[in-house]
This record gives structure tokens, sequence and C-alpha cells, in this order.
């Protein structure tokens, strides 16, 4: 599941919210700190993943 980067502009705290995408949609998460949904912003982040490259031989 994806993490996702939150703002609360009330308290001035940043925190991250574990939500399945169709999750994220549906609703607003709630400051874990102040309690308060109304304050909160989504954050942009860095996306990190790790692949695996194949290599062809003729």
């Amino acid at each position: 599941m994806p993490v996702y980067e939150f703002f609360c502009r009330k308290c001035r705290e940043p925190f991250t919210e574990v939500m399945k995408i169709k999750e994220h949609d549906e609703r607003t998460p709630v400051c874990p700190r102040c309690r308060e949904a109304k304050e909160v912003e989504k954050r942009l982040s860095a996306v990190h993943a790790v692949t695996t490259k194949k290599w062809l031989t003729y």
C-alpha cells in the first residue's frame, strides 16, 4: 500500500499515513497530534522503486 505524506497547518506537524489508493480518494486524513482534519494538506514526496533489468543476449 502507498504511503502518503501530509502536513497539518493548524499545529504545523508533518505526518504520514498508509492508505489504499481508493481510500485516499474517499477520505481526508486526520492529524494524529491535534485531531484536526480541516487543516490537513497533502504534500508531494519522492518515490523510490527498486527494479531488476533483464538483459537479452543474442
